[in-house]
């Protein structure tokens, strides 16, 4: 194992010789005599520890490590003192310093003590921030797919309304990702390491629905045979996701109005007022406001609810993130079913571009993992497409898919896409798909979005497309945006 590496800074040479020598044998020991000499140190390489002395020529050892802490990558701190006052430990804390030690009588098993209690500690930190980043990966913004001006603006008020405590309603068509923009929000905010709890308000008759969030108490109706704690107490201190509020009844929402007013409630049956530190998240397919000028919802519950509004667009409405999505779910099922494959054909994506997916991006999911598990090629075919996605819409004909063939896995296995002369005459516009772009428009969008994301990077924009750099360079040459 490899000892950890050690910069001892101290202007005396006897105590830096006399640190070395006992340290040494148990880490990688270095010295420097002033605090200029130990920086340029730290700038040139990396040291697990910093032990500097508080009284050095010219720049003392808490502005030492003022500058150690503002490295990528800083060290942990450990102040020597011989001239230590209560406020000189309080503002060495303050400043980042992670312990101290007295310098009069040097303890070195004391020293090595706390020289190890530090790093002990910074190493359970980078864990659990490691571990933080792989939740953000499987449940954050990263597990939500999309470059279009729309899904953008959704990221941006998934990550505003995050930290905040505010109440939030998800509106969208089924199987627009309701439930992954609600993770996605729990997952960010300070409420992570609460609970998740997920109630579809839809699927439950409104008496049921009305124990099921607030809970019973034994013989409270008919079959309560025993106390139950509702999907409210169950939640506390985390998020509670509600979705399809827009089938609830009269009765449980005039609960709903009282839990948003006062963040209090009552187990059915029951007189015992309840309080509960939870985030309410709902979700709907369902024009509220329609229903309220119906009468069918209430008008003070939907402006309770609507803190914040997300809406998430229809899939039609956003094409331009149909191959992101059928890249990024065909690597997924690939790896799941143990098949290689390369992407898919001209066909396939002029299909897919061409469908309406009213089920959305759950439709092209499962569209997409159909085709894995049905590809006997190195590319998904049309026919490894469902019967409704292989058939053109009536009112539109398939037109040139933005890049062709494209390859999940090396940029290298691309095929490039050529495109006939109608499908690239400038006097005849191609094929609109739904949502009213041409499909050349959707691909200079793209094209566009991607290298702004990479900063100009065109190889990690031919990555995150899903193309080769070749053939990235071709459509760049295309579209005029060489310049770019």
């Amino acid at each position: 194992m490899t000892s950890a590496s050690l910069l001892i800074v101290d202007d005396e040479k006897t105590t830096r010789d006399g640190l070395r020598l006992a340290l040494e044998e148990k880490f990688d020991v270095y010295v420097a005599e002033d605090a200029a000499s130990a920086f340029e140190m730290l700038e040139r390489e990396r040291f697990d520890v910093l032990l500097t002395d508080l009284r050095l020529p010219k720049e003392d050892g808490l502005r030492l490590i003022d500058r150690a802490k503002s490295l990528a990558k800083p060290p942990v701190c450990i102040l020597m003192t011989a001239y230590g006052s209560d406020e000189t430990i309080v503002e060495a804390m303050k400043r980042g310093a992670d312990d101290y030690i007295a310098k009069g009588r040097l303890d070195i098993d004391l020293l090595e003590l706390k020289i190890d209690k530090a790093l002990r500690t910074r190493s359970l930190e980078a864990e659990n921030t490691a571990l933080h980043r792989q939740l953000d990966v499987r449940f954050g913004l990263e597990n939500i797919v999309g470059e279009s001006a729309a899904m953008r603006e959704v990221f941006e008020t998934v990550r505003q309304v995050a930290d905040s405590r505010a109440t939030v309603l998800i509106r969208g068509e089924s199987g627009t990702g309701k439930e992954l923009v609600t993770r996605a929000i729990h997952q960010l905010s300070p409420r992570a390491r609460g609970p998740l709890v997920i109630v579809h308000g839809g699927a439950l008759a409104p008496t049921l629905l009305e124990s099921e969030l607030f809970g019973h108490e034994k013989g409270a109706f008919t079959g309560a045979h025993e106390r139950r704690i509702g999907r409210f107490e169950q939640a506390q201190g985390g998020t509670l996701f509600l979705d399809e509020i827009g089938e609830i009844d009269a009765t449980v929402q005039v609960k709903l109005l009282r839990f948003l007013d006062a963040r209090t409630f009552e187990r059915v049956g029951s007189s015992k007022t309840l309080v509960a530190d939870v985030r309410l998240v709902a979700a709907t397919h369902r024009d509220l406001h329609a229903m309220v000028r119906d009468g069918r919802f209430r008008e003070d519950l939907y402006y309770r609810l609507r803190v914040v509004e997300i809406i998430l667009p229809a899939l039609r409405e956003r094409p331009s993130d149909i191959p992101l999505l059928a890249n990024t779910f065909l690597r997924e099922f690939a790896e799941a079913n143990g098949k290689k494959l390369n992407g898919f054909s001209n066909e396939a994506l002029e299909a897919m571009m061409s469908h309406a997916w009213p089920g959305n991006v759950r439709e092209l999911r499962f569209a997409v993992e159909r085709a894995v598990v049905l590809s006997r090629h190195e590319n998904i075919g049309l026919r490894d497409l469902p019967p409704e996605v292989r058939q053109p819409r009536a009112h539109t004909s398939p037109g040139p898919h933005p890049f062709g063939t494209s390859s999940p896995t090396s940029p290298q296995t691309h095929a490039d896409f050529h495109t006939s002369p109608a499908s690239t005459s400038t006097s005849t516009p191609a094929p609109t798909p739904a949502g009213g772009l041409t499909v050349q428009e959707a691909e200079k969008q793209l094209i566009i979005q991607a290298l702004r994301d990479t900063g100009g990077n065109r190889t990690e924009a031919a990555e995150r497309i899903g193309i080769s750099r070749r053939t990235l360079h071709r459509k760049l040459h295309e579209y005029r945006l060489e310049g770019f």
